[in-house]
């Protein structure tokens, strides 16, 4: 059985019945159906489908941020601009994705020569709890654009979203089967992979997922898409403006109750501004109000699960013992619910958890440069690269740093790392490979195909 465990009070939810190996060939078999006519389809009419979800989403806005709420602890506010964000991305696409796939006429020595982007067939995705609706629609929105249908591994504790994702496929319009839930443990993953009818993977969750998941498509020679885990460094330079600085920073380590891939991690700033920035940042981070999800004024919740919890807070125990100062929180509150409170730990250097590995929740590691060629060199020591920022005034010296300098796929000048439709997201080293959104992100799932006519 699968549960869904409220993390405010530890209360269950539901539970799920977990499909059996028939069912699940049976779904793959029904997908891969589908695909030879969804793929047939037109453009306008996928067009017109993602317009009805935007609609749906906005209009039961509050339904499907609660559910959100209830089964992984997010603040309700930051559900509901979830469930907007999502809508966003179908109108994103709706509006631009037939341009992005549209033929490339190329002059050659042919009468005719082209690439042609068409769809690959079944795509499965294993996706994580922690943006339960983003990381879905993400993938999913331009890989059925493009034609392909769709497989969904969701996370067993947020195993209601995944359902009620699917429902909204359905509410839509799109023809039975093109997307479809799959309730399993992550055992059944491997097999499902190895099926023919499995064209490619795509997964969101930590390093050591995605290293299986790579390493299991590529016996079968299944092109995946990677986005793991992050340990961001976000680098604070001597001209900064240290309160825009210090309240964007907060705000960034804080987002989803410090449970995002691209949150702010290590905070490395210049030696003459350090003490200046860490008054800053803890004056924000006290600010965070932690409490019921569901009530409007808090703004941390609790986190997705108890052992989630406990294994941060031995990463924050581990890093004091080997000599980080904890200057903020760092103490497990008594009670049912999954809650830690906004941590802030000094003189972190590397060798500890807090420099060394993702800490996956509200923990805040303030590191000391001697200059800005040395925070430089302290961000980029790090098996991670997904997300960076520099803060400073001298926005032209900003933006060789974010260019040239940060090893990292995305790299922000005087803001938080995020994610946009607009924009190609997703990590290098660790941190995995392949591009989510933008026209990067639907090219992904096509076979880009060179067509020469003589």
């Amino acid at each position: 059985m699968l549960q869904s465990i409220n993390p405010f009070n530890q209360k269950l939810i539901h539970e799920y019945v977990e499909l059996s190996q028939e069912d699940i060939q049976v779904k793959i078999e029904d997908s891969a159906k589908a695909f030879k006519k969804w793929s047939r389809t037109s453009f306008r009419e996928r067009e017109f489908l993602l317009l009805n979800i935007s609609h749906n989403l906005k209009k039961n806005i509050a339904k499907y941020a609660k559910l959100m709420t209830l089964e992984m602890g997010k603040p309700i506010n930051e559900s509901r601009a979830e469930i907007e964000k999502c809508a966003w991305l179908c109108e994103y696409y709706a509006e631009n994705g037939q341009n992005f796939l549209k033929q490339n006429i190329i002059s050659t020595d042919a009468t005719k020569s082209f690439v042609t982007f068409q769809p690959l067939g079944t795509i499965l995705a294993v996706m994580p709890w922690n943006f339960p609706f983003w990381q879905v629609f993400r993938f999913a929105i331009p890989a059925l654009l493009a034609g392909n249908t769709g497989l969904l591994k969701h996370s067993s504790n947020v195993s209601g979203c995944a359902l009620m994702i699917e429902e909204i496929f359905h509410a839509a319009g799109f023809p039975k089967n093109v997307f479809q839930t799959l309730l399993i443990g992550s055992d059944k993953v491997a097999d499902i992979i190895d099926n023919p009818e499995i064209k490619a993977v795509t997964l969101t969750g930590s390093t050591p997922a995605g290293k299986a998941i790579a390493a299991k498509a590529g016996e079968a020679l299944k092109k995946t898409v990677l986005e793991l885990g992050g340990s961001d460094p976000y680098l604070i330079l001597e001209d900064a403006d240290l309160k825009k600085a210090a309240q964007t920073c907060a705000i960034s380590r804080l987002i989803n109750t410090g449970q995002s891939c691209i949150a702010a991690k290590r905070f490395i700033a210049v030696e003459p501004i350090v003490p200046e920035f860490e008054k800053l940042l803890v004056q924000n981070m006290k600010k965070a109000k932690m409490g019921n999800p569901l009530k409007e004024k808090n703004t941390i919740g609790p986190m997705a699960r108890l052992d989630l919890r406990d294994e941060l807070h031995e990463q924050v125990k581990r890093s004091i013992e080997l000599g980080a100062k904890l200057v903020l929180g760092g103490k497990t509150p008594k009670g049912k619910g999954a809650f830690y409170p906004p941590t802030i730990l000094t003189d972190v250097k590397p060798g500890m958890p807090a420099f060394d590995e993702e800490l996956f929740g509200p923990v805040a590691a303030i590191i000391s440069a001697k200059d800005a060629a040395e925070a430089i060199a302290l961000a980029n020591n790090s098996v991670f690269g997904l997300g960076a920022a520099v803060f400073t005034k001298d926005v032209k010296r900003g933006e060789q740093i974010a260019t040239f300098q940060l090893e990292a796929g995305n790299c922000f000048v005087n803001d938080f790392v995020k994610s946009d439709p607009r924009l190609p997201f997703g990590g290098i080293k660790q941190s995995g490979y392949g591009r989510e959104l933008s026209d990067f992100g639907i090219r992904e799932f096509v076979n880009i195909k060179t067509v020469y006519i003589k």
